[in-house]
């Protein structure tokens, strides 16, 4: 992939994009469809526009780079592999999901534990207003950014805000070592405890029965991770397990500990020191844990998205169908 320069043909090409939403009818931006249900279906008859695609310019000796929302992510990965770096996204498919989807609905990776979330990955954001106009939030110079932290709040926000056309993320360096490692007998390692001995582990997966760990880095410190901490109970594996689709729950990470009594509830993946669950039956597993499903939402919360909404798109013409409409 070519890596375009940043003049003013790419400074049109959001202009464009900003002319393709308009300022009418109801419209939401596709991408590669890969968490497409999350939040809800747009309502039938809604317009769909795709967001522009390409990496602007990746400046290593800064750690940043500009990209286009519609790029892929296996696209930017691998722009920013030829400068040594990486963005730690992490969807499911990166050759489908963009960067743009995976922001807009604001999963953070199996790799949090190491990098954060998501939404810390992201210095600026520009985007297409529900009035048609292409607007700029936050700045790659940190101390130089004053006001609301849009960034945040555009991720996560299913294109219910603003339409996302591009983004500048913060980098880091790409480890030179990547080694995934899996409990060989089921039941007999306390991930709690492995958790606990591990310096920067970039991932602790557990099933209920096994547990997973990615180790990244230095080879050297890889390796004596591997020997010191996981020792014979671990094989290296080709990869992390298949994660449920069926839905996430976010748990306290201290609060972890009480799946081991939730038994075959449906399968369910925990990221421990995260404390995200994904599970195929979500409901089944926040039952045995005495949670409501869906999780609840406080009223006041609630009348803070409903606040904004009107804020950002009083007529309702973006992504409408996704959360919650209305009170």
């Amino acid at each position: 992939m070519t890596v375009a320069s940043r003049d003013s043909v790419v400074d049109s090409e959001l202009a464009d994009f900003a002319t393709l939403v308009g300022t009418d009818d109801p419209v939401c931006v596709v991408g590669g469809r890969t968490q497409w249900e999350v939040g809800g279906l747009p309502r039938p008859g809604t317009r769909e526009v795709v967001a522009p695609a390409g990496v602007v310019s990746h400046q290593p000796e800064e750690m940043i780079v500009r990209v286009r929302a519609g790029t892929t992510v296996a696209a930017l990965d691998s722009v920013l592999a030829m400068g040594g770096q990486m963005v730690a996204l992490d969807p499911v498919d990166p050759a489908s999901a963009t960067v743009g989807g995976v922001l807009a609905v604001g999963h953070s990776g199996i790799r949090r534990l190491r990098y954060g979330p998501a939404r810390d990955t992201v210095l600026e954001v520009r985007f297409v207003s529900a009035r048609g106009q292409l607007v700029k939030a936050g700045g790659p110079v940190v101390k130089n950014v004053t006001g609301y932290d849009l960034c945040r709040l555009l991720v996560g926000s299913l294109g219910t805000l603003g339409l996302i056309g591009e983004v500048v993320l913060r980098c880091h360096p790409r480890p030179a070592a990547h080694r995934w490692f899996g409990s060989v007998e089921p039941g007999a390692v306390d991930p709690f405890a492995v958790f606990g001995r591990l310096y920067r582990a970039s991932s602790v997966l557990w099933d209920g029965a096994h547990v997973w760990v990615l180790l990244e880095g230095h080879p050297d410190d890889v390796d004596a991770q591997a020997a010191d901490v996981l020792g014979p109970g671990f094989a290296e594996v080709a990869g992390p397990p298949s994660l449920p689709v069926g839905g996430r729950l976010s748990l306290a990470p201290g609060n972890l500990r009480a799946l081991s009594g939730v038994g075959r509830s449906g399968r369910w993946v925990a990221q421990v020191g995260v404390g995200t669950v994904q599970a195929d039956e979500p409901s089944a597993v926040a039952a045995a844990l005495s949670l409501p499903w869906p999780p609840a939402v406080a009223p006041r919360i609630v009348v803070l998205h409903h606040e904004l909404k009107q804020r950002f798109d009083p007529d309702g013409r973006l992504n409408p169908g996704r959360l919650v409409a209305g009170p």
